[in-house]
């Protein structure tokens, strides 16, 4: 019987699908990538008479945020993009735009570049984006970090 070894998680791509001139392929590196789970919320029902247990009727999907990290980079498509939902939601007048969702690939490979696991994001939009710190004392990259939310995401 063969033995199964679990893939690694350093060995991933993700592609952003939707949003103009992502030909690049530098500009979708990321060093981190978290938020890919999901939690079924529950209703408890208590029934008259039944003391010893409570039934649990599933309601609803929750997902949490999508949240990438990577070095900066100058001229990013994805950083433009941000900042076009972020003007075209809080800053066109006299009615906001609709912001622009992208699906998002996220793609699991193997140490011969093989896809060993697929995430498909569907419809995220940008909350919120940072920078890390800048200290004179450290000699450390400058990570963007991007927070997204989005409907659901299936896993192939």
């Amino acid at each position: 019987m063969a033995s199964y070894i679990p893939p690694c998680g350093f060995y991933f791509k993700v592609e952003f699908v939707g949003i103009e001139g992502m030909s690049d392929d530098t500009e979708q590196r990321f060093q981190e990538v978290s938020g890919l789970s999901v939690e079924i919320e529950i209703d408890e029902l208590k029934e008259g008479g039944q003391n010893l247990f409570t039934y649990k009727l599933p309601k609803r999907a929750k997902y949490p945020n999508l949240v990438l990290k990577r070095g900066m980079l100058k001229g990013s498509k994805i950083i433009n993009w941000f900042n076009d939902c972020i003007a075209g939601y809080f800053l066109a007048s006299p009615f906001p735009r609709l912001v622009k969702p992208a699906d998002i690939i996220i793609t699991l490979m193997d140490e011969a570049g093989e896809e060993t696991a697929v995430w498909t994001v569907v419809q995220a939009y940008p909350l919120k984006m940072s920078t890390s710190d800048f200290k004179a004392a450290d000699n450390a990259i400058v990570v963007e970090t991007i927070e997204l939310a989005y409907q659901y995401f299936t896993r192939k």
